[in-house]
């Protein structure tokens, strides 16, 4: 994939590996959209980057999704790459009756909002020449972590739904890439942390970004990342080893 002259759309992008993936595109000479709920973060960014285009949007709302679709295509009708990035990891303890509030948030977030996002940009995609959509998961798609399984699932089912929208797109000028991403230091999973403030832990932001890009221009559709490789290549056999604590 070509990564200068397109317009990109990239959710979750006031943080971590949005903003990253923002920040990097808007220097390889691309036009970016970015969205996310929180409007202080938008602003902030905007300030410091005045390039950037910000969309205020849930996109766990099926409304506020649907509308971004309008909006984006109507306003920016060169729009070729969706990258489905946002995401939010929670610990939850199976072992006890859960609150499914945050289970439905976490599987709408996480699952649904790319699937649905796919299907209401496709059409529009389909018309040009070269277009992309960029699915993050996660090396957590091939060996879980226990103690935060609705993450995991998510993630694993974002795997499998980047392998059939792919099959389905073909014969369209559409790719379809995923992108699995190891421990990365961001904030992510901040929720189930007593200290908010803490990082993700993992490996820094800019090596990740430099192996993914690296694959985005090389057009490997399946990209897991760093040591997702090894999650990716052993799958399974690796989760006792994974969840001793657990």
């Amino acid at each position: 994939m070509l990564t200068t002259g397109n317009t990109i759309l990239i959710t979750g992008a006031t943080s971590g590996l949005g903003r990253a993936f923002a920040l990097q595109f808007l220097a390889e000479g691309n036009t970016v959209i970015i969205c996310g709920r929180r409007s202080e973060r938008l602003a902030a960014l905007k300030a410091k980057h005045p390039a950037l285009v910000t969309k205020e949007c849930d996109i766990a709302s099926t409304e506020q999704r649907e509308e971004l679709c309008a909006w984006a295509v109507q306003n920016y009708p060169d729009l070729n790459v969706l990258i489905n990035n946002a995401g939010i990891q929670l610990a939850t303890d199976l072992t006890k009756p859960v609150d499914l509030a945050p289970v439905r948030n976490e599987v709408e977030t996480n699952f649904i909002a790319p699937l649905h996002l796919a299907s209401l940009f496709a059409g529009h995609l389909k018309t040009k020449k070269d277009a992309a959509i960029i699915n993050i998961s996660s090396g957590l798609a091939f060996v879980p972590i226990a103690f935060m399984p609705v993450y995991c699932a998510t993630k694993a089912a974002i795997h499998s739904l980047t392998l059939s929208l792919r099959h389905q797109l073909r014969n369209t000028s559409i790719k379809v890439f995923e992108i699995a991403p190891p421990s990365v230091d961001t904030e992510l999973g901040y929720h189930h942390r007593e200290d908010k403030t803490q990082s993700h832990g993992g490996i820094p932001i800019h090596e990740f970004l430099a192996e993914a890009m690296e694959a985005i221009k090389a057009d490997l559709y399946e990209a897991p990342i760093g040591q997702a490789k090894g999650l990716r290549a052993k799958g399974e056999d690796l989760f006792g080893v994974m969840n001793q604590r657990g």
